[in-house]
C-alpha cells in the first residue's frame, strides 16, 4: 500500500489515515508532497494528478486501487483487516463510531477555517481572541467536547478502551485545540492526554516538529 500525504504539520486528513495505518501496523510506504500554492503548474497539482482526479490528499494506493477519500481509506482497511478491529466490534457502539466519524468528516467548518492545525506553534493568545470573538466556534467546541465527554472511561478511548478509526478523526482536533490551547471540560483535557499518549500520534507529532516547508 502507498499513502500520498501532505506536510504533517498541516494535513489533517492526511494525519487521519496514516494514524489508522500506523497504529493498526498496517504496512504502506508513505509518500509526502509537501504542500505550496496548489496552483495547476507547481508540484503539489502536478504530483496528485498522476494519481487521482481530485488533486488532494491524502490518496491510498492499493494495487490498481486509488482511494482519495480518508472515511473511505479507513472502511477500505476495516474490511481488509478485520482482524485489527479498526472499527469496534459491538454493532451499536459502531454506528456511533460511524455517525460521529460522519459528523467531523462534514462539520466543524467554524473550527476548520478558523483554527487550521498547525503543531509547530503555540497560537493561544489567537485561540483565546478567537473564542472569545466568535459564537459559531464557542458552539462547535461546545460540541466537540460533548462528544469527547461521553466516551464510556475517564482513561478510556471515544469508543471504549481501545484506539479506533473516531479517534484518529479526532486526533488533529487534538492537536488544534493544543496549539491554539481552546477551552475544554477536565473530562475532554483528560481525553487530549490520552491521544497525546499514544504512540503513532507521537511520532506524527516528531516528524511535524522536524519539517522546514
Amino acid at each position: 500500500m502507498d499513502l500520498y500525504i501532505g506536510n504533517k504539520n498541516y494535513s489533517t486528513w492526511s494525519m487521519r489515515a496514516w494514524l489508522v495505518l500506523k497504529h493498526f501496523q498496517i504496512p504502506f510506504t508513505e509518500y509526502l508532497v509537501p504542500f505550496d500554492d496548489f496552483s495547476p503548474e507547481q508540484n503539489f497539482k502536478q504530483t496528485l494528478a498522476k494519481i487521482t482526479p481530485v488533486g488532494k490528499v491524502p490518496v491510498l494506493k492499493h494495487e490498481d486501487l486509488i482511494i482519495w477519500d480518508t472515511l473511505a481509506i479507513c472502511e477500505y482497511l476495516a474490511e481488509r483487516f478485520p482482524e485489527r478491529h479498526l472499527w469496534v466490534d459491538d454493532f451499536k457502539m459502531r454506528a456511533y463510531a460511524r455517525a460521529i466519524c460522519a459528523e467531523m468528516h462534514s462539520g466543524f467548518m467554524t473550527l476548520r477555517n478558523i483554527c487550521p492545525m498547525n503543531i509547530t506553534q503555540d497560537l493561544r493568545q489567537l485561540g483565546q481572541k478567537y473564542f472569545q470573538e466568535n459564537q459559531a466556534l464557542q458552539e462547535e467546541i461546545k460540541r466537540i467536547d460533548e462528544i469527547w465527554s461521553q466516551r464510556s472511561s475517564e482513561k478510556g478511548f471515544l469508543c471504549g478502551k481501545e484506539f479506533s478509526i473516531p479517534d484518529a478523526f479526532y486526533a488533529p482536533v487534538v492537536m488544534r485545540f493544543k496549539s491554539y490551547g481552546l477551552p475544554v471540560s477536565e473530562s475532554s483535557q483528560h481525553y487530549m492526554q490520552t491521544i497525546l499518549n499514544v504512540p503513532a500520534v507521537q511520532a506524527w507529532m516528531r516528524e511535524a516538529l522536524k519539517e522546514s516547508f
